[in-house]
């Protein structure tokens, strides 16, 4: 279910995963524009930001949604499992978050809530997802296995063919 909410069984080529996302960031500031506008032409001398923080909350949302789903088709395009990659991504901000407030001095500036090193990491996430290509549409899916099984008589598993030279006296000398 989550799969078909997410996009994680989707895939999105590099060239679409970057104009959908200049499509959506254009989107929301035409949205955002058009919001402040109908509370300014209001005649509101000040933006109140009680009539205006319900609609921009609603869009970031939305605009949130729609940007995980965008990189999570383009996870799965490149190959790489967006199950995985995705909450290692956040738990590695998180951990960025947590060490800028609990050491300043490693905080970027004053007024950021991240490192160097996560801002390095953040980055070259983004030029992956924008430039690395599109890994092989029939290749294996993440829960099939990646090798086929041995053919002929090799088809004993490794355990039971160690158990059969063991039993046949062969427990000091390596085969094969």
């Amino acid at each position: 279910m989550l799969g078909f909410l997410f996009g994680f069984n989707a895939r999105i080529g590099r060239l679409q995963y970057f104009l959908y996302s200049l499509g959506l960031g254009f989107a929301v500031a035409v949205i955002t524009f058009v919001v402040v506008g109908q509370v300014y032409r209001s005649g509101a001398m000040l933006l109140p930001t009680h009539l205006i923080k319900g609609p921009l909350v609603i869009v970031a949302i939305a605009a949130t949604w729609v940007s995980f789903t965008l990189q999570c088709m383009r996870v799965r395009d490149i190959g790489w499992d967006p199950v995985c990659v995705i909450p290692g991504w956040f738990a590695l901000l998180v951990v960025d978050k947590i060490i800028a407030t609990k050491f300043p001095a490693w905080a970027l500036d004053s007024q950021q809530h991240g490192t160097a090193v996560g801002a390095v990491v953040n980055f070259g996430l983004m030029l992956a997802l924008t430039f690395w290509p599109s890994g092989d549409p029939d290749g294996p899916a993440f829960d099939e296995p990646r090798h086929a099984p041995p053919r002929g008589r090799d088809r004993v598993s490794p355990v039971a063919s160690r158990i059969a030279r063991v039993a046949s006296g062969e427990f000091g000398r390596r085969t094969g």
